[in-house]
């Protein structure tokens, strides 16, 4: 997927996102054509996509196309003929409105459905899953760093059974089914761990990681400060008690390894003041401080 002169087709699930619409605008700059996938997308819907197909360039190659992760076989259309997908749409339930059982299949059966349309397309180079770091940073080995071949024990998130516990326990089993299917079927999937992730962005709403980051410009960020500062920013959520966020803070002391990364030539562009002053202008500019 190197060289945009290439000029092929890419595909983006969960267009909408934060991380999603980063990469349909990168990619629409290099010279991709893009097919990104919404849910319930039509002429007639009030939904306003205006901040995806006002990028430059997206007028003669931004495609968008319906699709839902309860239904595997909607991603099809936008996935025939391309030379690469970037999965990035997820399941989202902080609340806890389904059992988690329910979400983690959705999940799982919509990346294996995917896959298996880059398989049938007989096009696709290669797959980019954007997994999450919560798949690797939840277990009681203890170690000072962890690396993307540590993996996350589901049962010790549920025995903590700290918010958002079933996101984490659907990405950790989500990513290990999409990487053994690629396994057995020869498709180049490559998964990316991302931490916690802050910058300015293009989406309407300020994205959740981002409205988290920026917690700590408005907290003393002790426990009980910030147990007190998300009840009252987010009543209508359950927000776990302090108690369970001091178990958290005592089993995330691990620092996670970007070695394998940089091994690759990867540089990072930003360090923490540039991501936050980047956040900040952008809530600014958006009306949101």
């Amino acid at each position: 997927m190197e060289g945009g002169d290439a000029k092929g087709s890419v595909c983006v699930t969960g267009g909408t996102g934060y991380v999603a619409s980063w990469l349909i605008m990168k990619l629409l700059e290099h010279g991709y054509r893009v097919r990104t996938t919404v849910r319930s997308h039509n002429p007639d819907s009030k939904k306003d996509l205006s901040y995806l197909t006002d990028l430059p360039g997206a007028s003669e190659k931004l495609q968008i196309f319906n699709a839902d992760l309860a239904q595997p076989d909607s991603f099809d259309e936008a996935i025939q003929g391309c030379i690469g997908v970037f999965h990035v749409a997820h399941p989202l339930d902080f609340e806890d409105k389904e059992p988690e059982e329910v979400k983690t299949q959705r999940a799982i059966n919509a990346t294996l459905g995917i896959l298996k349309a880059c398989l049938k397309s007989k096009t696709i180079k290669r797959v980019i899953y954007t997994s999450s770091a919560s798949t690797i940073m939840f277990n009681e080995k203890g170690l000072d760093v962890l690396d993307e071949s540590h993996w996350s024990d589901v049962d010790f998130i549920r025995s903590l059974n700290p918010y958002g516990a079933s996101y984490m326990i659907s990405k950790t089993l989500t990513e290990k089914a999409a990487l053994e299917f690629a396994e057995k079927h020869g498709l180049d999937l490559i998964t990316v761990i991302p931490s916690l992730i802050n910058g300015p962005f293009i989406c309407p709403r300020v994205p959740s990681s981002v409205d988290t980051a920026m917690v700590m410009m408005h907290v003393d960020l002790t426990i009980d400060k910030l147990f007190e500062f998300l009840s009252a920013k987010y009543p209508e959520c359950p927000i776990p008690t302090p108690d369970s966020f001091k178990e958290i803070e005592c089993t995330s002391r691990s620092n996670l390894s970007s070695k394998k990364l940089l091994d690759t030539g990867f540089k990072y562009k930003y360090g923490l003041e540039e991501m936050y002053n980047g956040a900040i202008q952008c809530c600014k500019e958006k009306g949101f401080l």
